[in-house]
């Protein structure tokens, strides 16, 4: 098996970083990882904004928690204190990526981020493709963290990846072949 199939098929979803730095040149990797995506007639509908600023990863965290917390549903909120009551998990990095309004390129996103994913297993950091980010951008304070974030104009949250050295590991997600069908 290739590396780049090892890759795919070891990656998991790391919920426990260590908190430690990432180094210049493994952000360097990651960032050129998610530019070098296809994405449809070259448009690269995207923007990459990466986060290492503990301390606003960290309010980012608290705020999302916050919401959470208060969200009429629980089961989100409850799902996290069970994973450690952190909603960033303690990563050092998060890639945020962003997307032009309509958001009429979720495809060409996930393709990034799958990039990010993949380019941070091999470099041996854990990383997980978090949704939930979106959270504290969607609340009071959102339209400030975008701000401080410095999303483009005209662009919202379309994914991100955590990344980091992970605290402990787990084994990759078995495959389901029911999933598949072939037509010959």
């Amino acid at each position: 098996m290739n590396e780049t199939l090892k890759s795919i098929a070891a990656r998991y979803s790391c919920r426990d970083f260590t908190g430690k730095a990432l180094t210049d040149e493994q952000i360097k990797s990651l960032v050129e990882a998610a530019l070098a995506a296809p994405s449809g007639m070259n448009r690269q509908p995207w923007h990459v904004i990466v986060v290492s600023d503990k301390k606003l990863i960290e309010e980012l965290d608290a705020e999302g928690m916050k919401i959470l917390s208060n969200a009429e549903d629980k089961s989100a909120y409850e799902r996290f204190m069970d994973r450690g009551g952190k909603l960033l998990y303690n990563a050092p990095c998060m890639i945020i990526i962003t997307a032009e309004k309509p958001q009429a390129s979720a495809m060409d996103c996930g393709i990034l981020t799958e990039n990010v994913a993949l380019a941070a297993h091999s470099l041996g950091l854990g990383n997980v493709i978090v949704g939930m980010a979106s959270v504290p951008l969607s609340g009071q304070r959102g339209d400030d963290f975008k701000k401080r974030l410095k999303f483009p104009q005209g662009h919202d949250f379309s994914m991100s990846v955590l990344v980091g050295e992970a605290k402990s590991t787990k084994e990759p997600h078995e495959l389901d072949m029911s999933k598949v069908s072939y037509v010959s």
